[in-house]
């Protein structure tokens, strides 16, 4: 009996030593925060784990999205052996060993192993392929998982004989459950600690969309707060009335600060300060000056601002604000924006620099925007009129009886390519919508445009 008790207390203190985010691991499906997408009635996840199928599976998505948290439930689920590798620092023969034993083991028990490889990307290509004769012969239940993207990672046979599921970050309601539960759960604080809304606020943005950082930071923020005694059960005291214990300690912004090292930025995306710092990140960029508009992407990036957002309005000043005056300032702005998407915080932040970088110290011209916007209100103005004749489409039975497509001229039937012949409706003939700056490479295209706009009146009005 005492070395059954000094093993339960052993047991009970070595998981009090483990950090907050892994001992609020969730236990069941059910208590999976996000992924709805994957866990969802009829998903192929909740199908594989409540038919108990054997599986091989690729979890892709950020960190701290639950892709640990999700094997080790899937293990438990199913009751699987649970064997762990990180592609880190394990090699062919730890996973030629962990295969090995799984046969044996399936063979002797019928006992099924569930092998989660983590950071699998960084495994060479011999490593990878060890795994292939398990996963075809359904020898273990493989999963594995990875923060970057498996077709450029992971080697054609294992891929195709897995199933890929996307995990996406965290929205701001799924890390404010977590750190909800994590307060009042007895695996977590165990209701000792409370969380004032602006400290709520900042360790969400913090987080970023990462669970296990939002974990990570409360158990810290807890630690500057300062010890909390464990609240002893309800009472009843002599007059009657019922004691609730020990007042939980309260978790603030500062504490969060503290813990962190990281201030928190006033920034609130849905007010005053949102719309501040965008305005002036915008013109900031429009006047030329980098350093300024670096620092409030900054701002907003350090306030947990959305990048895709960021990106975006970034991909509209790159036309707004330099347009023809540089063309390949939308190709870098387009670029930044795959890449937010494509390799996520925080890393994106460098491309996002290098397209707020070139957007700043482009020549600037607004004949794009001006252009299309004159253009815009001829058409709600009501100035369209007819298509000429000889543009209309002329393929259809008939269409050459009422003159479509007659006198016709092919652009590349002439010098330069360019034909001498009226393209835009009667009613709008002499409206210019484009009018180039001297600016950057727009000079050239001004240029470019009064030699084909000579060419083109050469045709004349056709009535």
């Amino acid at each position: 009996m005492p070395e059954t008790l000094f093993d339960d207390a052993g047991a009970e203190a070595a998981r009090g030593q483990e950090p907050l985010a892994v001992r609020m691991r969730p236990r069941t499906l059910d208590e999976v925060v996000g992924q709805r997408h994957l866990l969802g009635r009829g998903s192929p996840l909740r199908r594989l784990v409540e038919d108990d199928a054997p599986m091989s599976v690729f979890l892709w998505g950020p960190p701290g999205t639950g892709k640990t948290t999700l094997a080790t439930v899937v293990s438990r689920v199913t009751q699987r052996r649970f064997v762990e590798l990180s592609a880190v620092n394990a090699g062919v023969k730890d996973v030629r060993a962990v295969v090995d034993e799984a046969r044996r083991r399936m063979g002797m028990h019928g006992t099924r192993t569930l092998l989660f490889v983590d950071e699998v990307h960084r495994f060479n290509k011999t490593q990878q392929d060890a795994l292939l004769p398990a996963v075809e012969n359904r020898w273990v239940s493989f999963i594995g998982a990875t923060t970057e993207n498996p077709f450029f990672s992971v080697v054609s046979p294992l891929l195709s004989r897995s199933l890929l599921l996307s995990l996406e970050s965290l929205d701001e309601d799924d890390v404010r459950a977590l750190v909800d539960r994590a307060l009042t759960d007895e695996r977590g604080l165990d209701g000792r600690y409370a969380l004032s809304p602006e400290g709520a606020d900042h360790l969400v943005r913090l987080a970023g969309g990462d669970g296990r950082r939002s974990l990570t930071y409360l158990e810290a923020a807890a630690l500057v707060a300062g010890p909390a005694l464990r609240p002893p059960p309800p009472s009843d005291d002599a007059s009657g009335a019922v004691s609730s214990g020990a007042e939980p300690v309260t978790i603030t912004a500062e504490h969060v600060e503290r813990a962190v090292d990281r201030h928190a930025v006033r920034y609130d995306r849905s007010g005053d300060q949102h719309y501040d710092v965008v305005s002036a990140f915008i013109k900031s960029m429009r006047g030329s000056d980098p350093d300024a508009a670096l620092h409030y992407l900054a701002r907003m990036i350090e306030a947990g601002e959305d990048p895709r957002f960021i990106a975006r309005r970034v991909v509209v000043h790159a036309s707004e604000d330099v347009g023809m005056a540089d063309p390949t300032a939308l190709q870098t702005a387009v670029a930044a924006a795959q890449a937010v998407e494509l390799i996520g915080m925080p890393e994106a932040r460098i491309n996002l620099a290098q397209a707020v970088i070139h957007i700043s110290l482009a020549p600037k011209s607004n004949a794009v925007i001006s252009a299309i916007d004159a253009a815009t209100a001829d058409v709600r103005a009501g100035r369209t009129g007819s298509v000429p004749a000889h543009l209309r489409d002329g393929h259809y039975r008939g269409a050459a009886e009422l003159g479509h497509g007659k006198g016709y001229r092919y652009a590349h039937d002439f010098p330069g390519g360019v034909a001498p012949q009226q393209h835009a409706p009667d009613d709008l003939v002499d409206r210019e919508y484009y009018r180039p700056t001297q600016h950057g490479a727009e000079r050239r295209f001004s240029e470019v445009l009064q030699r084909i706009k000579g060419v083109l009146r050469g045709g004349g009005r056709r009535d």
